[in-house]
């Protein structure tokens, strides 16, 4: 998803869509960890996007103050 895409979510969708990303983010570390994962560029794509997510998860809730 793009950060235009993630704009349009409610606040709730983005924490649920945080949680999700960052659980798969785990699996794939640990599958790094143990030699499992093949493609290790997903990591860094992973990262990315809990960063995107949270980045929009902070303006939301910022503007909702």
């Amino acid at each position: 998803m793009n950060g235009a895409e993630l704009k349009e979510l409610a606040l709730e969708e983005l924490e649920q869509k945080s949680r999700e990303t960052r659980d798969a983010l785990f699996s794939a570390k640990v599958k790094h960890a143990t030699g499992q994962l093949e493609n290790t560029a997903m990591l860094k794509n992973l990262r990315r996007n809990v960063a995107q997510i949270e980045s929009v998860l902070g303006e939301k809730r910022e503007a909702v103050k």
